[in-house]
């Protein structure tokens, strides 16, 4: 498997994106302003990660997504650890992360690449989206925030 930064010229894989973030002009927003990095297995995508500048010396992951066919086969963990290298190689000292509350294997995978939670932003699911979403039987209802030093 190969991660690395999308090309100006490439489209970003949208219905991967989609998977982890539903809101297509979140998405579009992120995607001006942030880094766009895809890992590829036999000339296919399947994953992607963002990397969004957010404050002087701190930047954050806003979306990873893995296709269904691969997960459980450590390329999560392989985008979120690359993700905290690049950030690293671009000079920021801290990486943030964010995932709903009824993520729960998003927030196992986070903990076990070092973040821990830093806080909870209430009805974050509420205020920013117009759909419900739900997850393993759980309304996504608020964000868990996760960082780490690098």
């Amino acid at each position: 498997m190969e991660i690395r930064k999308l090309d100006a010229d490439e489209q970003p894989p949208m219905e991967l994106l989609l998977a982890a973030d539903p809101m297509q002009k979140m998405i579009e927003a992120y995607l001006q302003r942030g880094q766009c990095f895809v890992a590829r297995l036999h000339n296919r995508i399947i994953g992607v990660y963002v990397l969004l500048p957010t404050r002087p010396e701190t930047i954050e992951i806003v979306n990873v997504a893995v296709s269904k066919d691969e997960q459980g086969k450590g390329t999560g963990k392989r985008l979120v650890n690359h993700a905290k290298k690049q950030a690293k190689s671009l000079g920021f000292k801290t990486i943030e992360i964010g995932t709903g509350n009824s993520s729960t294997g998003q927030l196992a995978l986070y903990q076990k690449c070092g973040f821990r939670i830093t806080g909870i932003d209430k009805n974050f699911f509420i205020r920013h989206y117009k759909e419900k979403i739900f997850e393993n039987g759980i309304q996504a209802v608020d964000m868990i925030r996760l960082s780490q030093d690098l």
